[in-house]
This record gives C-alpha cells, sequence and structure tokens, in this order.
C-alpha cells in the first residue's frame, strides 16, 4: 500500500503548499482522493501516470477538496482517454462538472460516470475481488464523506522447496494457494498447511476528510492499518475547531487512540501555523505512532 500526499493543507494554495489531494495505490489499483487546485500539476509533479486513474473520490464540496476536479477531466479529454472515470462524491457534483463542461463546449470523449452519494450510513461503494471501498460519514458544515479502504485477503504464501521435497507437481502449486490440499506424485494426500503458510495480514486505510471531533467514528475504522485524519488546529486554536466543524491534533489522536489504529497520517494544517511539526508534539501526547503528511510525501505500508 502507497499513499502520495499531492496536497494536504486547508484554505488557500500557496506557492509552496497545496489543497487536499492523494492518491491511493492498494489492491493493485489506484484512487484518487480529493482534488484541490494544482492536483494535476502535482500529478506530473510526482510522476504518476494519468491514464492509471479510474476512480476519483470526493469527500465534499468545498473548493479546497474539488476544485481542480474540472480541469483534471478537461485534460484527461485533450489526451484522449477512452477508459471510463468513475467520480464519486457529494449529490451536485454531476451539476457543477457537467455544466462546467457544458458552458466550455468540452464534453468529454470518455465515459464519465457520476457516483453521487446521499446516505448518512456507511455504504459499499466498491467490492471486487481484490478491495473494497466504502464511506464514512463525516461531521462537518455541509455533507461530507471520508472513504475507507479494505484490502481482501490474498493467496496463502506457498513454501516452494517443501512442496519439491514432497514431490508436489507445479501445476498443482496455483491450487495450494488458494488453500487446497493436493495429491503428490507418490499419489499421497498433501494437507494444505505443509506446504503453505498464512498470507499477509490484509491492509486497509481510512481517509477522513474535514470533521469535527466525532467518537462515533471509532468503530467504524477499529483497528485499521493507517488512519488519515484532519488536523487543522494546535490547542491553542481549539476554541475555533467546533464552530468551523474542524478536529486539532489532539482530537485527531484521541480518535486513533480509541479506534486502536496502528498509525495516524495528520493533515488538513491551517496556513496560519509555520511549523508543522507541533502537531505531531501535540498528538503524541495521546497517541505515540503519528506521521506528518506533507506535499510529495510518499507512506509506503506493507
Amino acid at each position: 500500500m502507497k499513499i502520495t500526499i499531492l496536497g494536504c493543507y486547508a484554505a488557500t494554495p500557496r506557492s509552496f503548499t497545496n489543497p487536499t489531494a492523494q492518491v491511493l495505490e492498494m489492491g493493485k489499483q489506484l484512487f484518487l482522493i480529493d482534488c484541490g487546485e494544482g492536483t494535476q500539476v502535482q500529478l506530473r509533479r510526482n510522476k504518476i501516470k494519468f491514464s492509471r486513474i479510474k476512480h476519483i473520490f470526493i469527500s465534499h464540496l468545498h473548493g479546497d477538496h474539488f476544485y481542480g476536479l474540472v480541469g483534471l477531466v478537461s485534460t484527461f479529454r485533450l489526451l484522449n482517454r477512452e477508459n471510463e472515470l468513475h467520480i464519486y462524491g457529494p449529490k451536485g457534483i454531476k451539476e457543477i462538472i457537467t455544466l462546467q463542461l457544458k458552458l466550455a463546449n468540452s464534453w468529454t470523449n470518455f465515459p464519465l460516470v457520476f457516483h453521487e452519494l446521499t446516505s448518512k450510513e456507511p455504504e459499499i461503494l466498491i467490492d471486487n475481488e481484490h478491495i473494497t471501498v466504502s464511506t464514512l460519514p463525516l461531521k462537518h458544515r455541509v455533507y461530507t464523506n471520508g472513504y475507507l479502504f479494505r484490502e481482501k485477503e490474498g493467496d496463502r504464501r506457498l513454501i516452494v522447496d517443501e512442496a519439491r521435497r514432497l514431490n508436489i507437481d507445479f501445476t498443482l502449486f496455483k491450487s495450494l494457494k488458494k488453500g487446497k490440499d493436493v495429491v503428490s506424485e507418490d499419489g499421497e494426500l498433501i494437507p494444505n498447511h505443509l506446504v503453505t503458510e498464512d498470507p499477509p495480514e490484509p491492509l486497509s486505510y481510512a481517509f477522513c476528510s474535514d470533521t469535527v471531533y466525532d467518537p462515533e467514528l471509532v468503530p467504524l475504522i477499529a483497528n485499521i492499518t493507517l488512519l488519515y485524519h484532519e488536523s487543522t488546529f494546535l490547542d491553542s486554536e481549539e476554541k475555533l475547531a467546533f464552530p468551523t466543524k474542524h478536529s486539532t491534533a489532539k482530537q485527531a489522536a484521541a480518535i486513533a487512540k480509541a479506534a486502536n489504529v496502528q498509525k495516524l497520517l495528520l493533515g488538513h494544517y491551517s496556513t496560519r501555523y509555520d511549523n508543522i511539526e507541533l502537531f505531531r508534539t501535540e498528538a503524541r501526547t495521546i497517541f505515540e505512532n503519528v506521521l506528518l503528511a506533507d506535499d510529495g510525501m510518499e507512506i509506503v505500508v506493507e
């Protein structure tokens, strides 16, 4: 699993920071999560192929989370894209994007499929052989969702030397990886557990965009591998968090601790702060394993 941070700062773009956008590689697929201004430039800068993007997830319709979307869609058109592009986001996103394309006489030459969201309960959006993606209802000033990505359990790991020692034909290796017992060339039934090991623990990633501190999230993200949680404010501005429906670094850490996640990734920092290291310092008073998102950063979890 790899997360590439394209932008992770709140409010307006600056010459040296970008609003929210990130790319997740998981389950042999690539997903774009949020699409603030400058996203396609950041995709270029981080050498991510546009053609690999088949699914885009928008958390909510505040500009710093989706104003880069119509530009990216337009660029796909100019690049003669043919594959479907699926866009998931709040009801209204289809109207916004298609109106811009209509008035610019720039209809796409590829299928543009919108999945408009209205539910305030978690719902599954993608369920294939490798991964599931579901919504995480968040509490912000407008309708907002986070997204939970979960790998499915993979094939068992084959102990090749042991399989050969027991004279198992290589054509049966696939069956072994699927957990089946097989018969060796000597006619002996070989139990699967003798020649395979458990698969790696499936990884999981929760993207919690703009949200007020909300303990109702905890059971939805319990025991996941990595949690991205917004941390707009430090303790000194905690009084601003609830009125603006944002969180502090300590509040994000409290969610991570209660949910027993393995790692916490902070982001969406207010641009009033010159030193983001302060966010880690405050969060670690509650939860130890804290990472700080920053533009251009890659996080690899195995």
